[in-house]
């Protein structure tokens, strides 16, 4: 059976603080084949405060003098509009996600009873943000942008210790503890995958290093994706190619507008394309059976070849090495035979070219 890769289609903050530009992301992702349409929900005083500075590409893609606080003054998307978009989703077969940055806008979304919930690469520190995911039974996606091996690790003790609602109090002990039991190893199992990501926009090529997948799926035997903020897909369709259980790209409706997460995205021509191009890769995996298949069989005659005289012979005449070879077509004997029939006698008379 053909995997299905789960496709995320980023809207993020693209849509500008624009409800009608939101709805209109809704639409795109849906156009494009997406199984999900991703939104950011958070408050921004409670997300950064005054002092907060911009990320290098914010500062390149947004007026270098507002601070970070003021962006997201703008960006941020009102809880109204919330149900205003899932209907929109539901109304396009598209599942609608969003991201949490805060306590309350967690609260909010885990009240939305969402199939699932995804907890960006700058949270995986967040500890209280996590547990508190963990202990509401949330489905959860983590992405692990910026992170080292010991990092995930810490933050999955943390989400252990909240699904198996544990009794001994909450600490780094507890989490400890938590990752090292099976029982609450397996409640983490049923809950969360894991995003390989790498937290610049664009993301280097160099600094892709899609092999990190493999190692993150050995260490925690969790589904593993990844979430590409490279420029283009192409690195997307690889990490298919390499197992990824989730592709979380960036959808924008116009590349050009000026925005933190704009450049690093995909138009919905591109987006569509991306998502054909994992299709693609996703039935040329196969189910790993080395056997010929169907569109081939009718080849074999054609491609190969049987073992055939190689001059005239003479009924009984005894066989040597030149007196045989391989030619097409391959309804004869298979060459594999050649040596066997060697100091062999001919079965009859034979003129070239005769199958033997």
């Amino acid at each position: 059976m053909t995997r299905h890769t789960l496709i995320i289609a980023e809207a993020g903050v693209n849509h500008d603080g624009s409800l009608d530009k939101a709805l209109a992301l809704v639409d795109a992702a849906a156009d494009a084949g997406a199984d999900i349409v991703k939104f950011q929900t958070f408050n921004a005083k409670a997300l950064a405060g005054g002092a907060a500075k911009k990320a290098g590409y914010q500062q390149r893609t947004t007026d270098a003098a507002e601070s970070q606080l003021a962006m997201l003054e703008r960006l941020e998307l009102p809880q109204a509009a919330h149900h205003t978009l899932i209907a929109r989703a539901e109304e396009r077969g598209i599942e609608f996600l969003s991201t949490p940055f805060d306590d309350a806008s967690l609260a909010f979304l885990l009240s939305l009873e969402l199939p699932r919930i995804k907890i960006g690469s700058g949270d995986l520190t967040n500890a209280p943000l996590l547990h508190a995911a963990a202990r509401a039974g949330a489905t959860l996606i983590l992405s692990t942008g910026m992170a080292t091996l010991s990092e995930i690790e810490e933050a999955l003790g943390v989400l252990a210790h909240g699904y198996a609602q544990r009794n001994d109090a909450a600490g780094l002990a507890s989490f400890r503890a938590a990752w090292r039991d099976p029982a609450a190893r397996a409640a983490l199992a049923r809950h969360v995958s894991l995003l390989h990501c790498t937290t610049e926009y664009p993301c280097p090529i160099a600094d892709v290093n899609l092999a990190a997948m493999a190692t993150m799926r050995s260490a925690f035997q969790l589904p593993v994706g990844y979430s590409d903020h490279t420029d283009g897909f192409e690195v997307s369709v690889a990490a298919v190619a390499l197992g990824a259980a989730v592709i979380e790209k960036h959808l924008t409706l116009d590349r050009s507008a000026p925005g933190p997460d704009h450049a690093a995205s995909l138009e919905p021509d591109d987006f569509k394309r991306m998502v054909g191009a994992i299709r693609n890769v996703e039935a040329a995996l196969g189910d790993g059976v080395k056997a010929p298949r169907e569109s081939e069989v009718g080849n074999v005659p054609v491609a190969r070849k049987s073992i055939v005289a190689a001059r005239a012979l003479k009924a009984g005449e005894i066989i040597g090495p030149a007196d045989i070879t391989a030619k097409r077509p391959g309804t004869g004997r298979s060459p594999i035979e050649y040596w066997s029939l060697i100091g062999t006698a001919a079965p009859r008379a034979l003129e070239p070219d005769d199958p033997v």
